[in-house]
């Protein structure tokens, strides 16, 4: 079940393009009992990242325990728009994460992991990696 979920986030992220560019487009799917409570991709840049747009769409909602599926690693760093990884790490309502490919930006590369586990959640990285990797690494920042 959970590889249908990362699809899903696979399949939010091209709803992305092209007004996410020059951000990669990333898709994110919020998950509660087995049954999706929402749905987020990288809007234009300035405006939310995916994970952001998801955690929008339940804000004020009494959840527990929900599961993240992101196809990749959370922004650790604050540019445009805050940290990702913070704002996930700051809802108690996500107990656990999984991360389909870590952001290979020098900026982050694995500071969003590191942020998300330091606040007790559950990462889990790699799902479904092959399938977003073919699509979303001529997105990704290279330096």
């Amino acid at each position: 079940m959970r590889n249908v979920f990362m699809l899903l986030a696979l399949a939010e992220s091209r709803k992305a393009l092209p007004e996410c560019l020059p951000n990669p487009p990333v898709g994110c799917v919020i998950v509660g009992v087995e049954e999706i409570v929402a749905k987020g991709y990288t809007q234009a840049p300035g405006m939310h990242h995916a994970e952001a747009e998801a955690l929008h769409q339940i804000q004020g909602k009494a959840f527990d325990s929900l599961k993240m599926y992101v196809t990749l690693e959370p922004c650790s760093f604050h540019g445009r728009t805050p940290s990702c990884a913070l704002a996930i790490a700051q809802d108690p309502r996500i107990k656990e994460i999984y991360v389909s490919l870590v952001d290979p930006d020098p900026r982050n590369n694995g500071k969003g992991l590191d942020i998300l586990r330091k606040a007790g959640k559950i990462v889990r990285v790699g799902l479904c990696a092959v399938e977003v990797n073919s699509f979303l690494n001529q997105y990704l920042f290279r330096f």
